[in-house]
């Protein structure tokens, strides 16, 4: 599959999807959106990939925000349907069942933002800022950030960021829990490979039917959470890499998972 504004490496069983607009800061406009959807289904499509690195070109942004030349001109309808589509697209990266991990490595504001938190790790560099200005330009996030951002780091937190459309520096962003990690720029890919191969190191079926069962437990009970995830539990028992899991333990050697 080809690219226009994103390029898209394999190497290892890992994915780098790199927006790639560094003369716009890697501004997500809906071309970009399109393809990042494309880019996610290849992930989780194609069999010789265990999960995805998110990242921007240059040095300067993850991604800056939305493109707003596009935004402007926008009216009533035409902005409620690029929000949803928008909203639709980065939940395939968090409903992916292979693991996402944003590489965060400068500006990720408004749609940057939202992108990475719809991820299911973010490891930041230390120069990285992030934010959700849209009320500046007299706008609202529209790809998830009122929904997931609060999620993440409550509610009291998350209103101050959009409300006073301040940025936040990596630092307080990990104190926080916006980001799982910081690093020096030039060691940022080289973190996310390192914690990506970590993850892909288990099973690929437990792996995923975690993200499941964290996705959709946030979104009800805990009651009818626990009965999702003694589900899961259940249906991991009938599975290969169950038993290979466990005699690999037992037999003290590392297990050859399949996804079975």
């Amino acid at each position: 599959m080809t690219y226009t504004n994103l390029a898209f490496d394999v190497r290892d069983r890992i994915a780098t999807i790199t927006i790639n607009r560094p003369e716009k800061l890697n501004a997500l406009d809906d071309d970009t959106i399109a393809e990042l959807g494309r880019a996610i289904d290849e992930v989780v499509s194609r069999k010789d990939i265990g999960g995805a690195i998110v990242t921007g070109a240059g040095a300067k942004a993850f991604v800056a925000g939305a493109d707003i030349s596009q935004l402007a001109t926008q009216g009533s309808l035409d902005g409620r349907a690029r929000a949803m589509a928008g909203q639709r697209i980065f939940s395939r990266f968090e409903q992916s069942p292979k693991p996402t991990i944003a590489a965060v490595n400068g500006f990720a504001l408004g749609g940057g933002l939202e992108l990475a938190l719809a991820c299911h790790i973010r490891i930041a560099s230390e120069n990285a800022k992030m934010g959700l200005p849209e009320v500046k330009l007299g706008i609202g996030p529209g790809y998830g950030g009122t929904q997931r951002l609060p999620r993440l780091i409550g509610r009291g937190r998350a209103l101050q960021l959009m409300l006073t459309a301040e940025m936040t520096d990596a630092a307080e962003a990990y104190r926080i829990g916006l980001v799982n990690k910081v690093v020096p720029a030039s060691e940022l890919i080289a973190a996310a490979e390192a914690m990506l191969k970590q993850i892909l190191a288990n099973g690929p079926i437990a792996v995923g039917l975690c993200i499941e069962a964290v996705n959709r437990g946030l979104d009800t009970t805990l009651e009818e959470g626990l009965v999702i995830e003694a589900n899961h539990f259940g249906l991991i028992a009938t599975t290969s890499d169950m038993r290979e899991g466990m005699s690999a333990f037992l037999e003290k050697r590392p297990a050859a998972f399949k996804g079975e």
